[in-house]
């Protein structure tokens, strides 16, 4: 069995931390076994370092080894990716593929972001879990194969599984033994090692003289939190190497590089609403907004509708009290109201300014009543609908015509920001 020494540098791993080790050596031990592993830890932390090992110290290192970033392949094409499909499976499929599945038998598969699947992908990924069995798409012949699954995720698998994102059995059959990978900011001695590592390969790289930090500037890199953990620490060692001609770099130069740098390692604070439905408060308050006025003007027109039904404005008010109370408040809903008050004048309207020729409300004959009332209810959706594009239309120029970005924003799902915007020819 090799060493976690010997395996850093077959891999070219930086660090001594205990919690880097122990994932490394949990790595050796489980290598030889064909149990599947679930590799956990934040974006960036280096998870796909972890299938490596595992494969290279296995009894299939000779055979294929296929990594597959889930969160990258669309949703309708997964199934097929995955297992393969059948000739005129669907539209588009000219011929017969093979799936990963079926390419990397007797072999090794990485499935990265393995939270992302969809719940019908799930569905067959634990039929393969549990006996290799899988179904080409298009295909009812069921086929075998031979894999070793590692999968990775950045996503906290218990929650998805509360908010019935992922399936609980599936959760426990990839994470037979679960490997948690650090975030560097609780790797603190060993942050200096990674900058100082990327620098020289940096500097080799662009043949140009490797920088130094300086005294303040490692404090300042120690300090900071690096939410992007290693590839954001490479990235900015990158940023430097490339752009300073002063290779002795202090800490406000550094600190131009570094995005929202506060200096401070605390926690940020992040309220439960805000994680759950990504709502600023601004965009609440607006939302709730549109909705009370939406229900203040259905509750105009019902009253407005009955009114001109029945021009008697006290018969109204005796079988309308509760909704004017909740249109006007108590105080003005105790006014009595004088048998002579048009029916404008008890809703509080200005009376509608009408060409000579033509008929106030109340005279008009009952079909061209239920008319005048159907054209008040279509200036109202017209109203409601404009705002409702207004808002889309925002949303995409602000994510940069970035779909998936804008449904988040507004509270909808992608399916349903798609069929608006084809509905209004956005």
């Amino acid at each position: 069995m090799e060493s976690v020494q010997s395996i850093k540098q077959r891999f070219e791993l930086i660090g001594n931390d205990v919690k880097l080790n122990r994932a490394i050596e949990k790595a050796i031990q489980v290598a030889p076994t064909d149990i599947s592993v679930l590799v956990t830890g934040e974006s960036g932390v280096g998870k796909e370092s972890i299938p490596k090992i595992i494969h290279s110290l296995s009894h299939r290192k000779h055979a294929k080894y296929i990594a597959v970033n889930c969160g990258a392949i669309p949703e309708g094409t997964i199934d097929s990716e995955l297992f393969g499909h059948e000739k005129g499976a669907f539209t588009g499929a000219t011929q017969t593929r093979s799936g990963y599945f079926e390419v990397a038998d007797g072999g090794t598969i990485f499935l990265d972001e393995v939270g992302e699947l969809p719940l019908t992908t799930q569905v067959r990924l634990l039929r393969v879990l549990e006996n290799g069995e899988f179904l080409k798409v298009g295909s009812s012949q069921v086929q075998k194969t031979n894999v070793r699954i590692v999968a990775a995720t950045n996503v906290n698998m218990f929650e998805a599984i509360e908010k019935e994102k992922f399936r609980e059995d599936l959760y426990y059959r990839l994470s037979t033994v679960e490997i948690n990978l650090p975030p560097l900011r609780d790797r603190r001695d060993d942050i200096h090692l990674l900058f100082r590592k990327f620098a020289s390969d940096f500097g080799q790289k662009y043949k140009m003289p490797t920088i130094r930090l300086e005294d303040d500037a490692v404090n300042l890199l120690l300090k900071y939190r690096w939410p992007g953990n290693i590839r954001q620490l490479r990235n900015i060692a990158e940023q430097v190497s490339v752009l300073e001609e002063n290779r002795n770099i202090s800490a406000s130069t550094l600190n131009s590089y570094l995005p929202n740098s506060s200096g401070s390692n605390l926690p940020a604070v992040v309220g439960q609403a805000k994680k759950e439905g990504d709502f600023s408060n601004e965009r609440e308050i607006l939302y709730k907004v549109l909705f009370d006025m939406k229900g203040d003007l259905n509750d105009l027109k019902k009253l407005t509708l009955e009114l001109l039904k029945d021009n008697d404005s006290n018969k109204v008010q005796r079988e309308n009290e509760g909704l004017i109370r909740k249109i006007y408040g108590n105080e003005e809903a105790e006014e009595e109201i004088e048998h002579e008050e048009t029916p404008a004048e008890l809703l509080h309207l200005p009376e509608p300014v009408l060409e000579p020729s033509t008929p106030a409300p109340s005279q008009l004959p009952t079909e061209d009543r239920y008319h005048f009332a159907e054209e008040i209810e279509e200036e109202e959706t017209l109203s409601l609908q404009e705002k409702e594009i207004e808002l889309i239309k925002k949303s995409l120029e602000r994510n940069k015509g970035k779909r998936k970005a804008a449904a988040a924003e507004l509270g909808i799902s992608e399916r349903t920001l798609y069929r608006k915007i084809k509905q209004y020819d956005l």
